[in-house]
């Protein structure tokens, strides 16, 4: 990623997108204090230095009838290139996969996975997700009450000058 020069406007704006990503831009201007050209010229460069990596409608998992979230620890038979790549792709493939995260301690992967129900989870576990390529075994907890779950990252951080290893650059007024 290039080194991009945020402003205390972009972030405004970053954050008022992750609020309210269906917001016109006439909307976000008002929040941000320029005009809806301005806006549209900066979503368009935070945008091409992929700072915002898409945009998308939230679901509400319950709603559509995917009432079972659970989080498997994953442990691989070997570690190599070919056994992880073997399985990131097919767990790629599971649409009931939300996330996969290749992670150290005692698990290789972490996933989160939805389902309708215990019944689905079971043999979505049973039928497809031990059989994942190179999977030597899966340890699994199921939520039992979303406590908070959000999409929007903190921005506070980018403001803060001289942050080692960043590749954002912040300019204050």
């Amino acid at each position: 990623m290039p080194t991009i020069t945020l402003d205390r406007y972009d972030l405004v704006l970053l954050d008022a997108l992750q609020r309210k990503g269906n917001a016109t831009n006439a909307q976000l201007g008002e929040a941000v204090h320029l005009s809806p050209s301005q806006i549209s010229r900066r979503l368009a460069r935070l945008a091409e230095v992929g700072i915002i990596a898409g945009h998308a409608a939230l679901l509400d998992p319950a709603a559509i009838g995917l009432g079972v979230t659970a989080f498997a620890q994953v442990v691989l038979e070997r570690h190599g290139t070919t056994q992880s790549d073997a399985f990131e792709n097919a767990a790629a493939l599971m649409p009931e996969v939300m996330e996969c995260f290749s992670v150290s301690g005692d698990a290789d992967y972490f996933l989160r996975i939805v389902a309708p129900d215990l019944q689905s989870f079971s043999e979505l576990m049973m039928k497809r997700v031990l059989r994942l390529p190179g999977v030597a075994h899966i340890k699994t907890n199921i939520a039992l009450q979303k406590v908070k779950q959000t999409h929007i990252l903190p921005l506070d951080h980018v403001a803060q000058l001289g942050r080692p290893r960043t590749q954002l650059r912040y300019e204050s007024d």
